[in-house]
């Protein structure tokens, strides 16, 4: 079974910071590029960032630049996301992401794997 299982989701007040992991079994995901999306309540996935499978390559939103970093561990199949500065409207539920394209992408609909999600909430 393949699986994204994300972790250090939680509260934090804002201008903390919180750093999402991202552990892949089943299969090695060292080929694909990641991202990490997010979603409130009422509202359609949006990309956070995302890193090619060399990791060379990265993109933010613009709500995420400067603030986040992405980065990955492909030896330990793992994707990283972290959060510096965060606001209260970065609460939402964090979601890992697997693309089988090797290029980064930013389309939800080119990752074929996803994991269950991670709350953040950021308190004023």
């Amino acid at each position: 079974q393949v699986l994204l299982v994300e972790s250090g989701g939680g509260l934090v007040q804002a201008g903390g910071s919180l750093r999402l992991s991202c552990v892949g079994s089943g299969r090695t995901f060292s080929k694909n590029a990641m991202g990490w999306f997010r979603q409130t309540t009422g509202m359609e996935r949006e990309l956070v960032s995302a890193i090619s499978l060399t990791g060379l390559s990265t993109h933010y939103a613009d709500s995420a630049k400067g603030r986040f970093t992405i980065s990955r561990d492909r030896a330990k199949n793992t994707v990283y996301l972290q959060m510096n500065s965060l606001k209260p409207e970065d609460t939402a539920v964090y979601f890992c992401a697997a693309s089988d394209l090797g290029t980064l992408t930013i389309a939800a609909s080119d990752y074929q794997y996803w994991g269950q999600g991670t709350q953040v909430t950021v308190s004023s």
